[in-house]
């Protein structure tokens, strides 16, 4: 075999890996695949054969270009006068994935989860995605932050702190059930009941609205805030998808996407609501499982 062909190969058996660190650490499907895409010129002009532990290796490389794009990503929005925060992208797939490999999705990955990381310093969210997530050792992440490793540990445990504080309880594990609680919603939503809405919502339920780049996002809270927003879906048409392993919807008029929608039910009630209004990019993020006819 070619040492290029080899190289590729090697590259290609650590792609899985190297995607899911760029997804924690950046929160973008494009972003990921530019931080692996810089990963790959970085690994073809190494040599190989003086690296004993090729997955560490790969994995710091990829962590290094992902704190790069975290940091110049941060100083750009730091030059607007009024910058706009978005939810990360979510990973949509269709409702008939085995439900199983849903779960474990909605477990490792969570929107929830995303959104904390996205509050987190480059540092403090390079520290813990590569050492609670992916068991890196905080001598290797060190050098990364150019932080001792005992300053790293602190790092990493300040980010732990955030992540508990704000991470919502763990959803219902009958992904059954939470597609009824999902579509009852809805169908509250479209008989104007208003009263059922507050029932399906608990009291301190969040919604998080992406606007996109025209419009401010902004965190709605509490069930009757959230029960007056939901008249904005009345009489969509839907097409049932999962996000992130999350019970989510695709919400169509005259056949075009126009949102996105993500749902967290614990104990039969609805305690968070993910919602990307930017056609574009939910088109973008849907591509290839939208139903024929849009």
């Amino acid at each position: 075999m070619q040492d290029d062909e080899r190289l590729a190969q090697q590259f290609e058996e650590h792609r899985p890996l190297l995607r899911a660190v760029a997804y924690r650490m950046l929160g973008s499907l494009t972003d990921a695949e530019d931080a692996i895409q810089n990963a790959w010129l970085r690994f073809n002009q190494t040599d190989t054969d003086t690296i004993d532990n090729l997955s560490g290796w790969l994995t710091t490389v990829i962590g290094r270009e992902c704190l790069h794009l975290l940091r110049a990503g941060r100083r750009r929005r730091e030059d607007l006068l009024d910058p706009v925060t978005q939810l990360p992208d979510p990973i949509v797939t269709t409702v008939e994935d085995d439900p199983e490999q849903q779960a474990v999705r909605a477990d490792s990955v969570s929107l929830a989860l995303l959104v904390v990381l996205d509050s987190l310093n480059p540092a403090e969210r390079l520290a813990f995605v590569l050492h609670d997530i992916f068991d890196v050792p905080f001598d290797e992440i060190a050098p990364l932050v150019e932080h001792t490793p005992a300053a790293t540990r602190q790092l990493a445990s300040r980010a732990r702190r955030r992540v508990r504080d704000h991470r919502p309880p763990m959803p219902d594990r009958d992904p059954g059930r939470q597609r009824e609680v999902v579509e009852a919603f809805y169908a509250a939503v479209n008989a104007g009941n208003f009263a059922a809405l507050l029932e399906m919502l608990a009291p301190d339920a969040v919604f998080h609205a992406d606007n996109g780049p025209d419009r401010p996002s902004k965190a709605y809270r509490g069930a009757e805030t959230i029960a007056r927003q939901s008249h904005a879906a009345r009489g969509a048409d839907l097409q049932p998808v999962m996000v992130n392993g999350l019970p989510g919807v695709v919400a169509f008029r005259d056949e075009r996407p126009i949102s996105l929608m993500a749902f967290t039910v614990v104990a039969g009630r609805i305690v968070a609501l993910y919602g990307i209004r930017d056609p574009e990019r939910v088109l973008r993020l849907t591509a290839g499982i939208i139903r024929s006819g849009h």
